[in-house]
This record gives C-alpha cells, structure tokens and sequence, in this order.
C-alpha cells in the first residue's frame, strides 16, 4: 500500500511538471504541435525503456479485447485539453478541475462496474469526500472580498 501511495505521489508531481513544461511549449507552437511532440517523445521513450528492460518479452502481447488497442489516443485528448486548460484558466485551477473530474469519472465508473472493473458500492462517505472536494475547488477559486477602510487605516 505504501508503494501504492508513492507512486500516485510521484505521478501527481510529474503530472504537474509535465502539465508546466507543456503549457511553455505550447506558447512557442499550436497546441497539436505540443500533443505530437509529447505524445511522440513519450512513444520513443517508452519504446526504448520497454526494449531495454524488458527485452524481446515486450513485444510479447496476450489476446485483450481490440477497443484496448485504441487506449492511447485518449492520451490526445488528455494532453490537448490538459494544454489549452492551463493556458485558459492557469496551472493550479485547470489542474484542480482535472483532478476533481478524475476523481468524479473513477467514481462513477467504479460504482457502475464499468470497463472491467470490480464494482464497488457508492456509500455515503464517497458521497461526502467528492462534494468536499468540488466545495474545496470553488472555495481555492473564489476571491475574497475587498475590504472596507476603517478608522484604524485612514
């Protein structure tokens, strides 16, 4: 479980670093450019880890249903909108929002079972921790109010 927690610590951060980086890139060249440029470094990256550490059992594919083949073009999605999010809202809200839409989609999705998975049931405590979390994005965005002068300022 500790391991589990790390590496969604670790992913959390590099989400970020790469939602940053992206965003520069994307100011220099159009937002497709960007996902081309990821998504097509990713591939390098991951084909050459794959190969180094895995060696020939890499290309050892199990049967899996074909729409799992298509996986990787969400990936389009994700960094296109992820870039033009950040660009149009700034890193901390945009980012706020994907992680509170994440977490909405994992929940429903568990909930209903879908995609293979184990259906878990959708409990009271569920319910409160996603309406904490979408309470937190509104109260991180809103902007306090002005305050008025008093005698002590003037």
């Amino acid at each position: 479980m500790i391991a589990g927690i790390f590496l969604a610590l670790v992913a959390g951060t590099l989400i970020s670093i790469q939602t940053l980086f992206n965003n520069k890139v994307s100011a220099a060249v159009h937002s497709h450019t960007t996902t081309a440029l990821v998504l097509g470094m990713g591939f390098i990256a991951s084909l050459s880890m794959g190969v180094l550490f895995e060696g020939t059992d890499f290309f050892n594919w199990r049967a899996m249903p074909v729409w799992f083949w298509f996986s990787g073009l969400f990936g389009i999605g994700v960094v296109t909108c992820v870039v033009r999010g950040v660009n149009l809202l700034g890193p901390s809200y945009a980012i706020s929002i994907v992680m509170s839409s994440q977490l909405l989609f994992a929940l429903w999705w568990d909930s209903a079972g879908w995609f293979g998975l184990e259906q878990v049931p959708f409990l009271p405590q569920k319910a409160i921790g996603v309406t904490t979390l979408i309470a937190g994005l509104i109260l991180y965005k809103l902007k306090p109010k002005e305050t008025r002068e008093t005698a002590a300022d003037i």
